[in-house]
């Protein structure tokens, strides 16, 4: 269930009044509010969190030089956004901020849907990171086990490859590590109409 606030621009005390069990953003002055999310996107989220930030933001069986964190809260202008996860080139955040808010806009962002989320994560969302100048968008879809993996070319979302099921994916901007698809979706789950 999505939640917005519509009669004025929220504001960040907005935010903070969401219960903690739900995941709240600021998206073009509307509070968007809904529940953590369920077992196929949590768990499709932490398993290429570990095998991205193992290879680079730890550099075991890979270059490193990276950044790698779930659901960091992002202060882009007047938006606040909570991707699924996110990456940034050491060079361009040589620190993490001592507190939550991230004011440089990642390298890397991946928004793993859900049916609360979907429309907000493509419509609302990816036009934002377009005119912040993040280079990388990975769109993950669970429950028909499908990444979709965008660059961005002259301001404007470019697919680079669509993999899915058992495919083991090579894509930018973390070619160097091969994932393995089929062992980090987890059980097969029935797609329902």
């Amino acid at each position: 269930m999505t939640t917005r606030v519509r009669e004025r621009s929220a504001t960040y005390e907005d935010l903070m009044q969401v219960p903690e069990h739900m995941v709240a953003e600021i998206i073009g002055g509307e509070l968007y509010a809904w529940p953590r999310p369920a077992g196929p996107h949590a768990r499709f989220a932490s398993a290429l969190g570990m095998d991205v930030g193992s290879a680079y933001d730890r550099g075991r069986g890979g270059p490193g030089g990276w950044w790698i964190l779930f659901q960091p809260e992002l202060h882009l202008q007047n938006h606040v956004i909570v991707p699924d996860l996110a990456g940034w080139r050491r060079e361009r955040l040589p620190e993490l901020p001592q507190n939550h808010v991230f004011l440089v806009a990642p390298d890397w962002i991946c928004e793993v849907l859900s049916p609360s989320t979907a429309r907000v994560d493509r419509v609302k969302k990816l036009p934002i990171y377009a005119a912040h100048g993040v280079d990388h968008v990975w769109i993950v879809d669970p429950i028909v086990q499908t990444v979709e993996i965008l660059r961005l070319v002259d301001d404007k979302w470019a697919v680079h490859g669509v993999f899915g099921g058992d495919d083991d994916m090579r894509a930018a901007p973390f070619e160097e590590v091969e994932i393995d698809l089929a062992s980090i979706w987890g059980p097969a789950t029935p797609i329902t109409q």
